[in-house]
């Protein structure tokens, strides 16, 4: 029996007596895949299909129960097979916030995903997620020279290039590990948000998460790499968060001003990551429909790099990695 029969066998004694049709409905950049089980009353559920030997079930139901415990509207876990790897879930339905955005529904879309995004990080605590401490962050970003650098650019970094990258690296982290720390889910982003009107939004893919920086989700959610926004627009919905996380009492910086410098240093370790992790999938998974990605990716990099001089040296690099296009002035 391949591990397809066996999973319809599953979700069969899960749910019996019904006609059980499975169909495709998402994979991710995991080993993780989903189909949508539609029942013969109509009725349908999410199956996650985890192998277990390259994924593993628990900290997806831990997470699950600690988020909806908080408040967040996420799949509940009906029934779960963690040797097999199989969970059956709730499903949140097939919009989601990417397929959704518009310019009229922007602003109202996203303030419902800060909102439940502030209710995440009320509920948090230490001690009940793994930490985003400064080994795993510094791990993220080395897949930058390894991955998208060496790789994907085929360019070897000279002793001093790479002497100056990694003092970039520290000057990051320096202000990343200095945030006030919350509930982190890692992927909070128009991906990972479903649409249900009427409803909070449906979150999705946080099996990752972790305890560590606050802005963290923020960059994830207002500098996404799949869907762009006038950076006026999102620096305003940025303003309200934090004006709304003070008056909750979340564990924010008193100054603006603060704040949106842990938000942008924040950005640039997430997309230095990011770009290290674009070009992994590509060449070691096979999985070229991230590179089209990529170019928001750099510019929102580049932008933060040239605001700042203890960033500039990156600057340098990822101009001479990817070089501006100017647009040449002809006269006749």
């Amino acid at each position: 029996m391949n591990r397809i029969e066996r999973l319809q066998q599953w979700v069969g004694q899960q749910l019996p007596g019904h006609r059980i049709e499975l169909t495709p409905a998402s994979a991710d950049a995991s080993f993780r895949r989903y189909f949508r089980a539609t029942l013969d009353d109509g009725s349908s559920y999410i199956v996650m299909d985890a192998p277990p030997e390259h994924e593993d079930c628990r900290p997806f139901v831990h997470v699950a129960e600690l988020f909806g415990a908080a408040g967040a509207n996420v799949p509940k876990v009906h029934a779960q097979n963690l040797e097999e790897g199989f969970l059956l879930l709730s499903d949140l339905g097939s919009t989601t916030y990417l397929a959704a955005l518009d310019d009229d529904n922007a602003a109202a879309l996203y303030a419902e995903a800060l909102g439940t995004l502030a209710v995440i990080q009320a509920a948090s605590r230490p001690g009940v997620l793994p930490e985003y401490d400064r080994a795993l962050l510094m791990r993220e970003l080395e897949l930058f020279p390894v991955w998208y650098v060496g790789r994907h650019k085929g360019v070897t970094l000279s002793e001093k290039e790479t002497t100056q990258l990694y003092e970039v690296f520290d000057r990051i982290l320096e202000v990343n590990l200095a945030e006030p720390k919350v509930f982190v889910h890692r992927d909070y982003h128009s991906r990972n948000l479903m649409h249900l009107p009427g409803k909070d939004p449906g979150v999705l893919d946080f099996q990752d998460a972790v305890y560590g920086p606050m802005s963290y989700d923020l960059v994830s959610l207002l500098k996404d790499a799949y869907v762009e926004w006038d950076e006026e627009l999102t620096l305003d919905w940025l303003v309200r968060y934090w004006q709304a996380a003070r008056q909750i009492g979340l564990p924010i910086r008193e100054d603006f001003a603060d704040f949106h410098r842990d938000y942008e240093f924040m950005g640039a370790q997430r997309h230095i990551k990011v770009l290290g992790i674009f070009a992994r999938l590509y060449h070691r998974d096979g999985k070229d429909g991230y590179l089209a990605n990529m170019p928001l990716v750099m510019n929102y990099l580049r932008k933060t790099c040239q605001r700042y001089d203890e960033l500039r040296p990156l600057a340098v690099l990822l101009e001479k990695l990817d070089p501006s296009v100017t647009a040449e002035g002809f006269s006749f």
